[in-house]
Order: C-alpha cells, then structure tokens, then sequence
C-alpha cells in the first residue's frame, strides 16, 4: 500500500491503532494507552512553551528508507514547515522525533525506529520509555541531553 491509501482508506479510520507501513507497504498497527496519549500532549507542550519559532506535531508520518513511520510527537521549525508544509508523509524528517514506547513495542524495534528517523534527516531523536526515562539521540549516537536545550521531567 502507498501512505495515501492508507490514510484515504475508510476502514481504517479512527481505529484505536497506531499505524504504519513496513518497507514492503504492509500495515503495522500498535495500540496506544492513555499513558502513552498523555506523554504526547506533556512532549508537546514542552516543544509549544520551549522551542521558538516551529510547529509541534502528534502522529506525523515520515516517509523511511523501511515504509512510512510515525513519530508520536515531532518538533519541526519554521524553515522546515515553510519547505515541507503539512507534505504527507514528510519526505524528510522533521528536527526532532519522538517514540513513546509501548508494552507491543521491542527494544529491536524502537532502536530501529530511532536510526531511520535520523537517517531521514532529524537531527534529534527521543525514546520515552516506560519507566518515564527518556534517551536522547543523534547522529553521533546516544547523548547525555537534548542540543535543543529541554530537559524533560515526566
């Protein structure tokens, strides 16, 4: 399948299910709690009430050398939202990309997730798992804190 039937497909609106589309364009589907909605509203305030000048998304489809995936939050700034618009999915990725892991979720998975939103561009990706520790990543690897300058407390 191609991100636009996907998203046009009547089916497979409002499902209780994050999905994407593997490397072979099937369709991968995770559940969400309500822990995990209410880690991507806090992330997203943080990026509102933190970061200048730049859109904060939920669910923002980024188009990966493996299928489309979705960050569960992502930061993007005004040169990137003034290049790309609302593009669906984002050919490149936004600067910031953030996985809220899930119970369904692996560590394989998760990791995997981090390297292709980097290769497709962020500059930052975040993994919030579920003891509330968040890992921050860039293209030299794992780093100590955020270069955007948030210190995330959950």
């Amino acid at each position: 399948m191609q991100w636009s039937e996907v998203i046009n497909n009547p089916y497979l609106q409002d499902l209780p299910f994050k999905i994407e589309l593997n490397r072979y364009g099937k369709i991968e589907m995770s559940p969400a709690s309500n822990k995990h909605g209410y880690l991507q509203s806090l992330i997203g305030a943080l990026f509102i009430n933190n970061l200048e000048s730049g859109k904060t998304l939920t669910e923002c489809s980024i188009q990966t050398i493996e299928g489309v995936k979705v960050a569960d939050v992502a930061w993007c700034s005004m040169a990137f939202f003034t290049q790309h618009g609302f593009e669906t999915p984002y050919a490149h990725a936004p600067e910031i990309c953030v996985e809220i892991v899930s119970p369904s979720n692996s560590k394989i998975e998760i990791s995997n997730k981090v390297r292709l939103y980097l290769q497709a561009g962020a500059t930052e990706a975040w993994v919030v798992w579920e003891n509330d520790v968040v890992d921050y990543y860039g293209k030299i690897g794992k780093l100590e804190k955020s270069t955007y300058g948030i210190d995330v407390k959950l």
